[in-house]
């Protein structure tokens, strides 16, 4: 089967579905212009997904919009390194069970069924092919280069979203319903320890989730402090593209050895996660936080093999040194100099670190707001999470909150506490769409409650025209 091939089967499929069907939602008109139904923002897998799941519900007044260049939405292309995705290949996605939609399927058509049973596991570049190609079948309405600076409730109830980029056709748009399809780091901001921010120029350092200069580091020493699955990422490729040494620094005493996504994926954890209670969801995420994705085994044999590859267990950064062009790391065992620094220290989630949500954040309630957790459990990182609905709903503070919060749906790795491995997570969103979906369609309703049961009320056409020719 071709691509072509495959194109013509998803029509197919979709009309089967009767996918396309005419939307229900009535129409909002304001003077200031055109008022979507949804604005779904970031046009990365989860993004797509949204829109997508939206348009099942038959709600296709809808825009998304992603501040990068088509092609380029997401880690994918961008910061990820890694050589193949860590998800298992037969996982399903944003597909939302439709056959013809799924990677398999993409990929069977250009390398058959003999290539898939070959493949271990996704190369990330494909991954990023097969989210192109998607976006590009459905026809999802994705507006690039288009910059989300800030969200405003307004008083008769929508959102006006202040945006910039060469992709802003005008300054604002407005929605009754916003999606923040943003990703690992849209809850918040990606972690740099205290010890490197104030102590280092920005020139000595980067965070895995910038741009790193790999080119320009070529026969140079770095040293990468974190002991997940990213860090051995950076690593490797940094070793690939020249680089002379790459240590690796990490606090534990041992590598992390276990993966509990690999449970929850099989255990029914992740699409039945917003059944439990709140005590039972804290410290089910509390035991992942406890846990390091660990690299796999390929990603690991590959660092070690390389000769410039060298590995610290049991050695955090006690000191850090600006020598000028070069950094000076103090660990419990030994002292190193450094050309570069790369950070792999993970992110924290706090609405309040997002400038677009600064008008908004102190009415979205956390999870410190709803749940007290028990003081040998407590942990301050949860507790900053947003607590939301199982369908991604902010909630308010408190009752006068309710009204500034009303309409947005937090669809990012934020929602990890509320709703578990879902929203930015391979794993999770074949699950997570669909009810995201339902709970944006089901807002939709309640809203214009009163004008359908009206129209129900007074519905009158004929459906039966037969009349009977014997009349007593």
């Amino acid at each position: 089967m071709s691509l072509e091939a495959l194109n013509d089967r998803v029509r197919t499929e979709l009309d089967y579905l009767a996918f396309g069907g005419a939307d229900w939602v009535k129409p909002r008109t304001s003077p200031e212009g055109h008022v979507y139904d949804a604005v779904i923002v970031g046009g990365g897998q989860s993004g797509l997904g949204a829109a997508f799941g939206l348009l099942r519900e038959r709600v296709s007044n809808i825009l998304v919009i992603d501040e990068n260049p088509e092609g380029l939405e997401g880690p994918w292309e961008t910061y990820a390194r890694m050589v193949t995705l860590r998800t298992p290949k037969w996982l399903t996605s944003i597909d939302l069970g439709v056959a013809a939609l799924t990677f398999r399927s993409w990929w069977e058509a250009q390398h058959g069924p003999e290539g898939w049973k070959a493949l271990d596991k996704i190369p990330r570049g494909e991954w990023m092919s097969y989210l192109r190609w998607f976006r590009r079948v459905l026809g999802l309405p994705v507006r690039n280069e288009v910059r989300l600076k800030l969200i405003e409730k307004l008083d008769d109830g929508l959102y006006r979203l202040h945006t910039e980029g060469e992709g802003s056709a005008e300054p604002a748009l407005l929605a009754r319903k916003v999606v923040l399809a943003t990703g690992i780091q849209g809850g918040g901001e990606w972690h740099v320890p205290e010890l490197v921010s104030s102590r280092l120029s920005g020139h000595l350092y980067t965070h895995t989730s910038q741009p790193i200069d790999f080119a320009g580091l070529r026969g140079r020493r770095i040293g990468i402090l974190g002991g997940g699955a990213s860090a051995f990422d950076n690593a490797n490729y940094a070793l690939a593209e020249g680089a002379a040494e790459v240590h690796v620094f990490v606090r534990r005493e041992e590598l992390p050895s276990v993966n509990p996504i690999r449970q929850m994926e099989v255990s029914g954890m992740i699409e039945r996660f917003h059944t439990l209670r709140d005590d039972e969801k804290y410290a089910a995420i509390s035991h992942f936080f406890r846990f390091n994705q660990p690299p796999t085994n390929d990603t690991f044999r590959r660092a070690a093999s390389r000769p410039g590859f060298r590995l610290h267990l049991g050695s955090p950064w006690l000191d850090a040194e600006d020598l000028g062009r070069k950094a000076r790391i103090s660990t419990p065992k030994e002292t190193f100099e450094f050309d570069y620094l790369i950070i792999s220290t993970g992110l924290m989630s706090d609405p309040a670190l997002r400038p677009e949500l600064r008008l908004l954040e102190a009415h979205l309630a956390r999870w410190s707001d709803r749940y007290q957790a028990p003081a040998e459990a407590a942990n301050p990182l949860l507790d900053a999470h947003p607590y939301l609905t199982g369908g991604f709903a902010a909630t308010a503070r408190t009752e006068a909150d309710a009204e500034a919060v009303y309409g947005l749906f937090i669809f990012n790795y934020s929602a990890l506490v509320s709703c578990g491995l879902s929203a930015s997570a391979i794993s999770g969103t074949r699950h997570a769409v669909p009810k995201l979906a339902s709970a944006v369609a089901d807002q939709l309703f309640l809203d214009d409650k009163a004008s359908i049961l009206n129209s129900f009320f007074a519905y009158s056409e004929p459906e039966f025209l037969g009349e009977w020719p014997q009349r007593a």
